[in-house]
């Protein structure tokens, strides 16, 4: 959400926001000055200021407001697939691709992809963000399974293909963050571009012949 738009929002919503964001900073900064482990959760609320029962009014954990950025992606995507119109006969992964790519064009501009850079280094270091992340992605496909089943008509006894079409595209996606988090200039955008190229090389993969 962009500054634009947080100040339509009522005053209590603002602070709502704007105290999330503060947590989500400086938990990402914490974290990455003294180490995952290095950081009390006590010490993270004293940092901003706020009790542990508005901490927990947020988040439900250390690993939770430390993998927010991503986290917040999957949630609008979610919000994606509900909203989205596709066309009649558009293949299920085609609608699911557009509605995570729109999704990324709705994260913000700045401060975001640095964000998820952060969020992402410290996972490859702690064994519980990494087991936090894995619990979010099954839910989210999960969530994303009964969005497809409520909306769309898919055929009877296809369910199976739905869920691998989800799965698919959360592949694609980690393949382009592992590129991204390589280039020299990890903007939001140029995730969604190398996302577009893992999707469009998806459908390859189950044809590549081997020698």
């Amino acid at each position: 959400m962009d500054a634009m738009d947080l100040e339509r929002l009522p005053l209590r919503e603002r602070k709502k926001l704007r105290t999330r964001q503060a947590l989500v900073d400086t938990a990402l900064e914490l974290f990455t000055e003294r180490g995952f482990d290095g950081v009390t959760l006590d010490a993270l609320c004293d940092a901003v200021e706020v009790s542990k029962r508005t901490f927990f009014r947020t988040f439900s954990s250390k690993e939770d407001v430390a993998m927010a950025p991503t986290q917040d992606l999957w949630e609008v995507f979610l919000e994606e697939l509900e909203i989205c119109e596709p066309a009649p006969g558009q293949p299920l992964f085609d609608v699911l691709r557009d509605a995570l790519l729109a999704a990324l064009g709705r994260m913000p501009a700045q401060g975001w992809a640095h964000r998820v850079l952060l969020s992402r280094r410290l996972a490859a270091h702690a064994p519980s963000m990494d087991a936090h992340g894995l619990a979010f992605c099954d839910r989210t496909s999960r969530a994303a399974l009964a969005v497809a089943r409520r909306r769309f008509a898919l055929p009877g006894g296809e369910e199976l293909r739905a869920r691998l079409a989800i799965d698919v595209l959360v592949a694609a996606f980690h393949r382009a963050v592992e590129g991204w988090i390589e280039d020299p200039e990890p903007t939001r955008d140029r995730l969604a571009a190398g996302l577009a190229d893992a999707c469009r090389a998806a459908p390859g993969s189950l044809v590549l012949a081997v020698r």
